[in-house]
């Protein structure tokens, strides 16, 4: 299944308070329609809830193949452009990986020769948390804005001191995360936090697409464009520390509640892309790609356009 969290109101128009509501995608050959689950589930169950709770996950997937084989209630759904998405968790931790995909090695060489000896976590904190349909606000203060490209692990079950043998169990699916980042406050210090937690600064979305639709996770291809051009392409089958090791590992430290994220690293830029590094500006987008898990662009405002476009719309 590929999970959302929905709110009402068409995308890109902040819509008022209102109670955000599980969903699901489903595919019509077009492109993809919205089937709220919230008339199929309990009143109150968010999408983390149907992760973590086997007999709600069942009563969704049944929702999601009964209207999958009727063509007239397909038909009968909204298209995903005309709605509004959150985040599709609303996770207590968000935990990030630094180096984790290795660079280009030549031929004949070790590719494992630089690998560190433990992964790089750091956390991004709640306040960055943005979702599919926001706009990214460029701060003020913030002059070298960049862009990371991940895939992010959902966990579904709590982990607490888990072997890697069993790590797996504990994961509900997957979803695309834009780390965005400041680098010239990352430089001010040697701990990243304030290059890395700047208001919407964790983007997350479209979808959870559930393990079950992803066979191997280490055979995945991530791709980033920017202006028309792929910046970013690398399978996961380079990461330094793989998905089982990690969750076991950071499990050994703090308890992994379902709804928590883990975000898996990004890969290097590609050379032209490095070479000719131009800070994110009002009005930039950035896609970031992985087969089977869908596409999650991010856009870039200056603060007072953010703001009229997330807050603002409804006037």
């Amino acid at each position: 299944m590929r999970l959302v969290t929905h709110v009402p109101g068409p995308a890109g128009v902040a819509p008022a308070p209102a109670e955000e509501r599980p969903g699901a995608l489903v595919a019509d050959g077009a492109g993809d329609r919205l089937l709220d689950l919230a008339p199929v589930l309990d009143d109150g169950v968010t999408v983390t809830d149907v992760l973590a709770d086997p007999a709600l996950a069942a009563r969704a997937r049944d929702a999601v193949e009964r209207v999958a084989a009727d063509a007239a209630a397909l038909a009968g759904l909204p298209s995903v452009d005309d709605v509004r998405l959150a985040p599709p968790v609303r996770p207590g931790a968000i935990l990030c990986l630094g180096y984790n995909y290795r660079g280009h090695v030549p031929d004949g060489e070790d590719p494992t020769t630089n690998d560190p000896e433990f992964p790089d976590v750091f956390v991004k904190t709640p306040n960055t948390l943005s979702g599919p349909d926001d706009v990214v606000a460029l701060p003020a203060v913030a002059d070298d804005v960049d862009y990371e490209g991940e895939i992010a692990v959902v966990i579904g079950r709590r982990a607490r001191a888990v072997s890697v043998e069993d790590a797996m169990d504990h994961v509900a699916g997957y979803a695309l995360f834009d780390d965005v980042s400041d680098r010239s406050w990352q430089r001010r210090q040697s701990q990243w936090a304030m290059g890395k937690c700047f208001d919407g600064f964790g983007q997350l979305g479209p979808a959870v697409v559930t393990a079950d639709e992803v066979p191997d996770f280490h055979d995945l291809t991530v791709e980033v464009v920017r202006d028309g051009a792929v910046t970013v392409s690398q399978s996961t089958s380079t990461m330094v520390f793989r998905l089982p090791f990690l969750v076991s590992y950071l499990s050994q430290v703090m308890t992994l509640e379902p709804g928590d994220v883990v975000s898996t690293g990004t890969p290097q830029k590609l050379p032209d892309a490095l070479a000719t590094h131009r800070p994110l500006a009002d009005g930039d987008a950035v896609t970031i790609r992985v087969a089977g898990l869908g596409e999650l662009t991010t856009r870039f405002a200056g603060t007072a356009a953010t703001t009229a476009q997330n807050e603002g719309a409804n006037a």
